[in-house]
């Protein structure tokens, strides 16, 4: 049995071993290359996202539908390198991000692509700060991060139901509803509806809008308070309780507040 697992170690590696071996270390690895290619794909992530928001805002052209394209193809690489990467790729295909990412795929590389498309497209936000290991490497390598990770998590939650909602928005009115001429007006409702402001000027006739606007009204108020009390709420630090496991402390504290046990947490509030 030794020998047979000799062999099988020593056996030559085919060069597409090789290749899904440098992607799992590339993905799962805690090497200086990994984290520039973590930190290469957020920033991808940030700008694909605001290409993909901007132009929810802007007629369709050549330009744009040429720029479609090219994210499509790059949004296509990336996640053909995830799974090759991965070690159980039906773990990935149960993920949520990636079948958002399937649906913006599809969207950006359709041949009938148009502004119509852009709910799918906007489906890319669930992307944003959704990766662990991005996360992960942010936490250690970022002391802004570390101090206002609930805050952006806050503020990225918010922002992610407000432009999903705002394509769901559009895509159900647009050419129905007077109110809804563009990606603009649908965005306003959104706003309008969540903050429980109401002026309107705008409103979703039909059961199906008036449920549209209820989760709008429940979730939205709901990400929108959360965001509130992170903000108005004694900052939090995270560091893990030696006794208890307790993770969230007052910046402060020298004591765990569930165990009595002594912390020592550093300066800057690092884990």
């Amino acid at each position: 049995m030794t020998a047979l697992g000799v062999q099988a170690e020593g056996a030559p590696r085919t060069p597409l071993s090789r290749f899904r071996a440098s992607l799992r270390h590339l993905y799962g690895g805690r090497s200086a290359n990994s984290r520039v290619f973590f930190y290469a794909l957020l920033a991808f992530d940030l700008a694909s996202l605001l290409f993909i928001i901007i132009t929810s805002f802007l007629p369709r052209n050549r330009l744009i539908g040429a720029l479609d394209v090219t994210f499509g193809i790059a949004f296509l690489a990336e996640l053909l390198m995830r799974l090759a990467g991965s070690r159980q790729v039906s773990r990935e295909l149960l993920r949520v991000t990636t079948w958002t990412d399937v649906a913006a795929i599809v969207s950006l590389l359709a041949a009938t692509a148009s502004e119509a498309a852009g709910f799918l497209r906007v489906l890319r936000t669930f992307r944003l700060l959704r990766t662990f290991r991005v996360v992960q490497c942010l936490r250690e390598d970022s002391v802004f991060f570390r101090r206002n990770e609930e805050l952006l998590f806050a503020i990225t939650n918010l922002s992610v139901f407000i432009f999903v909602m705002t394509g769901v928005v559009y895509e159900t009115q647009r050419g129905v509803n007077p109110g809804i001429k563009n990606y603009a007006d649908a965005l306003y409702f959104t706003v309008t509806a969540l903050t429980t402001t109401g002026f309107g000027d705008i409103t979703l006739p039909g059961t199906a809008g008036r449920m549209i606007t209820v989760v709008i009204m429940i979730f939205g108020v709901t990400l929108f308070l959360n965001l509130a009390k992170v903000l108005f709420s004694p900052t939090k630090v995270r560091f893990k309780c030696p006794s208890c496991g307790l993770f969230r402390h007052d910046i402060d504290a020298v004591h765990c507040k569930a165990c009595g046990t002594i912390l020592n947490i550093p300066d800057e509030g690092a884990v």
